[in-house]
């Protein structure tokens, strides 16, 4: 059966899972890249469009004619440029901001002296032209737009203020009328920093986004280690760590951002963090293909080799006499035949056997028998009830004589021997269990007079409660004994029962020698101890029998030290 397990389950389906394994993880992780690639090409896209709606921007600018006349001209009076700027300017620039969600500012700096230098016109002044994308502008002597990164405008303008390139714009010359043109303009279309960002970090992978220039320059990232906004770091000189794969895609065929590209490094544990989840979907199912069949096998095995072990053990107990059938339901196969055979032989065996010698041996046996029952009969002649019979012989004779105290008393210590050694019926109520306290205080106070003082209170809805026998005199033993004895000048003990909603409280309280730590430790460890109960009727006893019938139910309270008494509290259910 091994043999067959092996070759014919346990390879065929490791082989088949190892083949099975090595594909889907395959398929899995070249999806995954398909994936992270088609989101990089997202992001490429959605950037361009946003770039692609400045270059629009700028182009309705730069072949508006009513523009350039208003730019070109030369005003004597600011009102009259005021009222130019009014009249055309400002509706266009209203008109085209609120449009383009991707657009944060437009100004065009122009060098006419008599324009106002405010409200999306700016002058040209040689701070401007020393900036990065002026010169930039300068160098590519074409009319088409560019795209750079450069200051924000508002940041652009305050004195001394170190220079963050955090933005985007288009920049292009608004000569498209040259032959009317005795000013520079510079168109400037300051693209929103935040659209730019939503796209660079909309994108849900654990990795980092580069946009780079043609230069290999990091114009923007998502890398938190480069500081894009003030440094013009190169992207080869970034070092990777071990395992980050590249995804790649380039700007093509479009003038204002030839060369530029988007590079996202993802961590390779990214990548393979579906095929980790695909790993252990097949480590499950190749388990489930293992564990069923050896299960099967097993029981299959395990059923043909108990039936022969037990025709084994069998045969070996009618070896030595003992012609014992083997119980067990019916089975039709070849061992199920064997057992009903061996089962009719043992049993044609031992009636031979029977009627040749264990005839004569029950003969004997119940002779045996008979004469045991007689001494048994004759041992039984003495049992408690002459105990209780000579005890109350003596009480009728203190009566007599007038010794009522010491009637009394006997009266007390026949009632506790009979209810100690009479245990037919464990549950009692309140009351009777308190009459057996009394009867043990009685014999108490007999011994010891005037030192020993006592007071029990039971509330009377607690009366009829039940509860276990000799639940409560173990306890009012020790105070007796262990508690008020030692004293030289007696005692008191205090007894109280009560009900407290759906448990019933019993607590006594002496004012004897108590108990140090130990001793009170050693009380508490009766509720963890596990020992067997045996036949000690104490307190130990009794917190075992509580544990036995309450369960979690049982609370007890021990408060005690050393010359200050001690206080006993136990809580079980009503019953």
């Amino acid at each position: 059966m091994l043999i067959l397990y092996i070759c014919c389950v346990f390879v065929p389906i490791i082989f088949t899972n190892v083949i099975f394994y090595y594909v889907t993880t395959n398929n899995v992780k070249n999806q995954r890249t398909k994936d992270i690639t088609r989101a990089i090409e997202q992001i490429k896209n959605e950037f361009r469009a946003k770039i692609e709606d400045a270059v629009t921007v700028s182009t309705a600018f730069y072949t508006d004619l009513n523009l350039n006349d208003m730019l070109e001209a030369e005003y004597v009076e600011p009102a009259d440029y005021v009222g130019a700027y009014d009249s055309y300017f400002r509706k266009i620039i209203n008109n085209y901001t609120p449009m383009y969600n991707a657009v944060q500012n437009i100004k065009i700096y122009v060098d006419n002296p008599t324009l106002l230098h405010s409200g999306g016109i700016g002058d040209l002044t040689d701070k401007v032209k020393q900036s990065v994308w002026y010169q930039q502008l300068e160098n590519s002597k074409s009319s088409q737009p560019i795209f750079v990164r450069t200051e924000r405008e508002d940041l652009f303008s305050v004195k001394d203020a170190e220079p963050v390139r955090d933005s985007f714009s288009i920049i292009r010359r608004m000569d498209y009328y040259s032959s009317q043109n005795h000013w520079n303009k510079i168109l400037k279309i300051e693209m929103k920093t935040t659209s730019i960002q939503q796209i660079f970090q909309n994108l849900n992978l654990q990795g980092h986004i580069y946009l780079i220039n043609a230069e290999d320059q990091i114009e923007y990232t998502t890398d938190p280690k480069v500081d894009w906004r003030k440094d013009s770091a190169s992207f080869s000189s970034l070092k990777f760590p071990p395992g980050m794969l590249e995804f790649e895609t380039t700007y093509q065929y479009v003038n204002y951002m030839e060369g530029w590209r988007i590079v996202g490094t993802i961590p390779e544990e990214e990548v393979l963090k579906e095929v980790r989840n695909s790993r252990e979907f097949i480590f499950l199912l190749a388990c489930i293909n293992i564990i069923l069949p050896t299960l099967i096998i097993l029981w299959i095995t395990r059923s043909m080799n108990v039936r022969l072990v037990r025709i084994l053990k069998h045969m070996k107990k009618v070896k030595n006499q003992h012609f014992d059938i083997i119980n067990q339901r019916e089975h039709t196969d070849e061992i199920g035949q064997l057992t009903s055979e061996f089962n009719r032989m043992t049993i044609q065996v031992k009636s031979l056997i029977d009627d040749v010698y264990v005839a004569d041996i029950q003969t004997k046996s119940l002779e045996l028998e008979r004469r045991k029952a007689q001494l048994n009969a004759l041992q039984s002649q003495i049992n408690p009830h002459f105990l209780f019979n000579a005890l109350e012989t003596i009480r009728m004779r203190s009566l007599i004589k007038d010794e009522m105290e010491t009637a009394k008393i006997i009266h007390n210590m026949a009632k506790i021997f009979r209810m100690s050694l009479t245990w037919g019926k464990d549950r009692v109520k309140v009351m009777e269990e308190i009459e057996f306290v009394l009867c043990f205080l009685e014999i108490q106070k007999y011994r010891f007079e005037d030192r020993l003082d006592y007071h029990i209170h039971i509330d009377p809805s607690a009366k009829e409660c039940v509860v276990p026998k000799m639940m409560f005199l173990p306890f009012v033993e020790n105070a007796s004994i262990h508690g008020i004895e030692p004293l030289r000048n007696g005692g008191r003990i205090e007894v109280r029962i009560e009900r407290q909603a759906a448990a019933l409280v019993f607590s006594i309280r002496d004012n004897g020698v108590g108990m140090d730590e130990d001793k009170v430790n050693q009380f508490y460890s009766y509720l963890e101890s596990e020992e067997v109960i045996g036949e000690r009727i104490g307190v130990q006893n009794v917190i075992y029998r509580m544990k036995l019938i309450y369960g979690s139910r049982f609370r007890f309270l021990i408060e005690s030290a050393p010359g200050q008494g001690t206080y006993i509290c136990l809580s079980v259910p009503v019953d």
